[in-house]
């Protein structure tokens, strides 16, 4: 195996100036890194230890005292990139904006995410089974994070006649449409954005709906 050029360290600061927890916490960050370095280009079968830690630049030993083992990084790794992603979407879709202009805004950040972070296609596709665990978390985290965003919208009369379960239902069906518009569009191209028809569809989708409600009584 090729020798890995190690990650570069996260913080300016010098090693030697930061206390134990910080430089733990450093470590950490950096396995995680690499985590996510080796399981988008190996896939979660072949992300071993000895590729995390050798592109983390840090010891095998030194793994063992922030993991118990190779699957509980793998567990953790989808979860800690999807709050990363709910953190990024939040940033860029601010909450002064009104709720579809926000929920539009949040669309094309989850793009620019998956662009900035290629290999989350990857590791999102394969941890249903080999990363189950973190399959299932991080698909809470986002759910949860989105229904506490339309909750918010219904407080402030931008949503009405829909209940908490019918948000739960919603969520899971932007979710899903995000993740394959994804696969379609977005995965290995060169650019953060999407064609501006995908972009419209969905602006008049959430904005429209897709059919007229009906206004008389078909014939059989």
């Amino acid at each position: 195996m090729a020798k890995a050029t190690p990650l570069p360290a996260r913080s300016g600061r010098k090693i030697e100036k930061l206390s134990r927890a910080e430089r733990n916490e450093e470590t950490r960050q950096r396995l995680f890194d690499a985590a996510t370095k080796v399981v988008g280009k190996y896939g979660y079968a072949e992300a071993s230890v000895a590729r995390i830690t050798e592109l983390a630049g840090v010891a095998q030993g030194t793994f063992y005292n922030h993991f118990e083992n190779r699957q509980e990084l793998l567990d953790q790794l989808l979860p800690a990139i999807g709050i990363d992603m709910v953190h990024f979407i939040r940033e860029r879709a601010g909450p002064n904006l009104p709720a579809a202009e926000r929920e539009l805004a949040g669309f094309r950040a989850f793009f620019e995410f998956v662009h900035r972070v290629p290999e989350f296609q990857r590791i999102l596709n394969e941890a249903e089974f080999f990363a189950p665990e973190g399959y299932q978390k991080h698909f809470d985290n986002v759910a949860t994070a989105y229904i506490r965003i339309f909750k918010r919208a219904r407080a402030d009369g931008d949503i009405v006649d829909y209940s908490d379960e019918e948000f739960e239902a919603i969520v899971h069906m932007f979710m899903g449409a995000r993740s394959y518009l994804s696969r379609r569009y977005a995965s290995g191209s060169d650019t953060a954005s999407v064609p501006d028809d995908v972009i419209t569809a969905y602006q008049k989708l959430i904005t429209r709906g897709l059919f007229k409600p009906a206004n008389r009584t078909r014939k059989s």
